[in-house]
């Protein structure tokens, strides 16, 4: 593990190369998984101040779950979550042709909403936990992201690099920039 201030880090982060393939995986991080999209505390609130912005975003059964489970949930981990529809997708998705995309997003494009999206949807792959002392952060890899692994390869663009914005966004430039460092540091002693 790699430690910078506060923060735990998989070493993978910085050594494995990904760089997400909408085309491929058709956003089923949206999808799979046991429970929705983690919400740090925060987003709680925010989720609920902003429904009224985001609703028209999203589609019919969307808006039907969240109606029905409120904007989060709690999992049987008791941490808070997106609500799904019919436990699979998350209530939030909305479809662009055959992907799924976040209706969140899409209001903030519009300019709807100044709040872009949960943190762990945007830093998917990468998973957050906050623990008393530290934070940690680590890959989780999922079977259907093949592609973007091997868009990563093809790209040559590490996980931190194609995550540099939700990276900053959750520990600020600073941080960033130690990781980048520490990056750099492990690259020159590993091959791919």
């Amino acid at each position: 593990m790699i430690r910078i201030d506060d923060i735990v880090f998989s070493p993978d982060i910085l050594t494995r190369k990904f760089a997400c393939d909408l085309r491929q995986c058709r956003g089923v991080c949206c999808r799979d998984g046991d429970s929705g999209a983690p919400l740090l505390k925060e987003e709680v609130g925010v989720l609920e101040n902003i429904w009224p912005d985001i609703m028209p975003f999203l589609r019919p059964e969307g808006i039907k779950a969240v109606r029905k489970q409120g904007t989060s949930i709690k999992d049987w981990e008791n941490d808070h979550v997106t609500p799904l529809i019919e436990d699979l997708d998350c209530a939030y998705s909305v479809f662009s042709g055959n992907i799924l995309m976040c209706g969140i997003e899409k209001a903030w494009t519009e300019g709807k909403t100044d709040f872009r999206k949960p943190l762990s949807c945007h830093l998917f792959p990468i998973r957050l936990k906050n623990y008393n002392d530290f934070t940690a952060l680590y890959y989780e890899e999922w079977p259907v992201c093949s592609g973007g692994r091997e868009k990563g390869k093809k790209e040559d663009v590490y996980l931190y690099e194609f995550l540099k914005e939700p990276f900053i966004r959750a520990l600020g430039q600073e941080k960033y920039n130690k990781l980048i460092a520490a990056a750099r540091q492990l690259q020159t002693g590993f091959g791919d």
